[in-house]
């Protein structure tokens, strides 16, 4: 086996960054340095508590957690509590870690990291404000980047906070406009038209809670409350979970296909955070991105519940089929 390829994970913890964090931490194939935290979901420092409860539940409270930016590059900032629950977590009460505590300056971190292993993999699954600030402080930090994939966007698929946006674009739109027009290797964009397809189901979490009950209940505290919120606003039994299948697009390639293109985004009016792709090259921009536009739903269901719950044939693949899980789809 590789050597484990390692990770920093910029996130807003967050009902689904955290389900994406128990992916990369239960996934040998990753070595995951730090954690460092943006203000989207909830605020920072809410963020940056819900990954240490993440970390304690797998017994890895020696990975970092650093504090990052709490406000947008330049517009107010708005938070994703009325989805995630004003702890991040689906008012679960999970109780607060308290033998370690988050380290300050994210964007040092990165800098740092960056400077020492340049060909370190950046996963970023929130708001890009973090991101950017590293851009404005050197862009050739990146340079050497061995992966750059990021959860948000979309494509043809309508937006999550307005008709046409996906919220951590919304949620900075300059950040994520100078991201893409800055960032000086292609970037693995993993958006909306794939992450829609994945949704943890009622039947699903059964499943996980009798092949590993602790971290069945678990899930089921922090995603109660999404539940909820997605019947109530979409019509979905279950709930979409973005942000793991930015980290399984990591973790396994073919699980997901696209083409190249150039992407930028809107940052203000009526389509604040809109990400535009030129896939008919009207621009004859250089291609900046990889659009994801398809997900095999039945792989990535079969790597989640293998990592996280520790699921095993043959019952697996029969759940799976029982369910109806497809095994490719556009």
């Amino acid at each position: 086996m590789n050597a484990p390829r390692n990770v920093i994970i910029d996130c807003d913890p967050g009902i689904d960054d955290s389900l994406a964090l128990l992916l990369a931490l239960k996934s040998p194939e990753l070595n995951v340095v730090g954690i460092t935290i943006v203000c989207g979901n909830v605020p920072t420092h809410i963020g940056a508590q819900n990954a240490l409860k993440i970390l304690k539940l797998v017994d890895r409270l020696d990975i970092p957690v650093y504090l990052g930016a709490n406000q947008p590059l330049k517009v107010a900032y708005t938070s994703a509590q009325d989805t995630h629950g004003d702890d991040g977590l689906g008012n679960s009460a999970i109780p607060a870690v308290t033998a370690v505590a988050p380290a300050k300056d994210a964007v040092g971190f990165i800098c740092d990291t960056l400077t020492e292993a340049p060909t370190t993999t950046v996963i970023a699954l929130g708001p890009l404000t973090n991101i950017a600030q590293v851009l404005q402080r050197d862009p050739q930090l990146f340079a050497e980047v061995d992966q750059f994939t990021l959860m948000g966007g979309s494509y043809k698929s309508h937006g999550n906070c307005s008709p046409v946006a996906e919220y951590n674009f919304w949620c900075d739109p300059d950040a994520a406009k100078l991201v893409f027009d800055q960032l000086p290797v292609p970037i693995q964009l993993v958006g909306l038209d794939v992450t829609r397809q994945i949704v943890l189901t009622p039947s699903l979490l059964t499943y996980i809670k009798d092949v590993n009950p602790e971290m069945g209940r678990f899930m089921e505290k922090i995603t109660r409350f999404y539940f909820d919120f997605h019947w109530q606003y979409e019509r979905v039994i279950g709930c979409v979970i973005n942000d793991p299948l930015a980290v399984a697009a990591v973790l396994a390639p073919k699980l997901l296909g696209g083409f190249t293109s150039y992407t930028t985004v809107v940052a203000d009016g009526v389509a604040r955070g809109q990400s535009i792709v030129d896939d008919h090259d009207f621009w004859h921009a250089q291609p900046n991105s990889r659009v994801m536009t398809r997900v095999d739903v039945n792989a990535f269901w079969r790597l989640f519940l293998t990592r996280v719950a520790g699921a095993t044939d043959p019952d697996l693949t029969q759940v799976l089929q029982q369910l109806g899980v497809a095994a490719c789809t556009d």
